[in-house]
């Protein structure tokens, strides 16, 4: 009976698009009744064919079939400590930032120094399930999204012609008994831009929305895609082990924000997308930090054994 109705509502969506030109949407927004194209069909809105492509995001990252990579090593974060005020949009889909600084990425397998351009959340409801990725099948309540292209782009519309032109640090969060207080700014506005269109000024930096360096080590790589239309297959993803904290009412004061129809703004993730035989790299941190910690100890053996009874 399901898979008839998710037909029909397919059929449904075709006959619309033949009269108009539906905005895309989330299933959350029921898109049978809702007369926009839901994450099946993202690829019948405008310039997005490439939301059926076979190297898209998010992805459900099965750890015990990651590939461990030596390479991968820490990232060098350049002006993230450096406060801007920006402008904190509501636009219809997700709640958006502009960063307004010389923010950069390097490191890390990069093949280039990377420049922030944007960051952007994406959420379940009431502080419920809502990642866009997972591992091993558990979705996190809310994952953060830092968008960065490549310096030598002029904008983000030519770096997502470049097949690495984009690289994404993906957040995950978790829910703590306590608010995380740097996280002020971010749910105090929240108050002021709950419509579509709406937006206020906050200040703010980078630093303020991620884990310490020290916890950041630890992560996942792919070659993946944009998670919204026209989801250009351009993306290097990055997806932290680490999680931020963030306490149940934090979590919740999201799903306050409205889509433009004025349904609750809830379950803003596209589903997990098929790997297609890519190949998710982990990290060689751990494994770093392991073969040092014995090189430590077998040292300080040797040097004990060599002192005279």
């Amino acid at each position: 009976m399901h898979l008839l109705f998710i037909s029909a509502c397919i059929a449904f969506f075709y006959k619309i698009n033949e009269v108009s030109g539906s905005d895309w949407c989330y299933e959350s927004q029921d898109p049978c009744t809702s007369h926009c194209h839901g994450p099946d069909i993202w690829q019948k809105t405008n310039d997005a064919k490439a939301c059926a492509g076979r190297s898209q995001s998010p992805i459900n990252i099965v750890t015990k079939k990651t590939k461990l990579d030596e390479r991968l090593t820490p990232f060098k974060f350049t002006g993230y400590n450096t406060v801007f005020t920006s402008d904190i949009v509501n636009n219809g889909h997700s709640v958006k930032v502009g960063v307004a600084s010389s923010a950069t990425i390097s490191g890390g397998q990069l093949e280039t120094t990377y420049k922030a351009v944007q960051f952007h959340l994406h959420w379940g409801s009431e502080g419920g399930p809502g990642s866009e990725h997972t591992v091993d099948g558990e979705q996190y309540p809310m994952e953060l999204h830092i968008v960065h292209m490549k310096q030598s782009h002029s904008s983000l519309h030519e770096a997502l012609g470049d097949k690495t032109g984009v690289a994404v640090l993906g957040f995950f969060y978790e829910e703590s008994s306590s608010d995380n207080r740097k996280y002020e700014p971010i749910i105090n506005s929240l108050k002021e831009i709950t419509q579509t269109s709406t937006n206020t000024t906050i200040s703010l930096s980078l630093n303020f929305l991620i884990p310490p360096v020290k916890n950041m080590t630890n992560y996942y790589r792919y070659n993946g895609s944009l998670t919204t239309p026209g989801c250009a297959e351009s993306v290097v993803w990055t997806v932290f082990e680490h999680p931020i904290p963030l306490s149940r009412a934090q979590l919740k004061a999201f799903s306050k924000l409205k889509f433009s129809d004025g349904k609750p703004m809830v379950r803003t993730f596209r589903p997990v997308q098929p790997l297609n035989k890519r190949i998710v790299y982990y990290s060689a941190s751990n494994t770093v930090l392991a073969s040092v910690a014995l090189l430590v100890v077998s040292v300080a053996v040797a040097i004990r054994l060599s002192w005279p009874n």
